[in-house]
């Protein structure tokens, strides 16, 4: 549920909603969330001084089930976690 909504909200941020892609991945640390944009949206997506990225990690947060729940934004040309 967490991955369907974070990919809803992100792909009414950016430019190229068709170049969103989220991915889950279970690490040691946890549940991480991937989200990949095209990378002329990263910048939209973590907005200024990352408001967004952390609006985005709010709401996903209290979507969760699980108590802790990592997001990182990785753009597809540098292919680089941005946290």
């Amino acid at each position: 549920m967490e991955t369907e909504a974070l990919e809803h909200l992100v792909r009414g941020i950016v430019d190229n909603p068709d170049e969103v892609n989220v991915r889950a991945r279970n690490l040691r640390r946890g549940r991480t969330l991937e989200v990949h944009v095209h990378p002329d949206d990263i910048g939209k997506v973590i907005g200024r001084n990352g408001r967004t990225a952390t609006a985005i990690r709010t709401v996903v947060g209290a979507l969760s089930s699980e108590s802790s729940i990592r997001i990182d934004f990785v753009d597809e040309f540098n292919r680089r976690p941005r946290r």
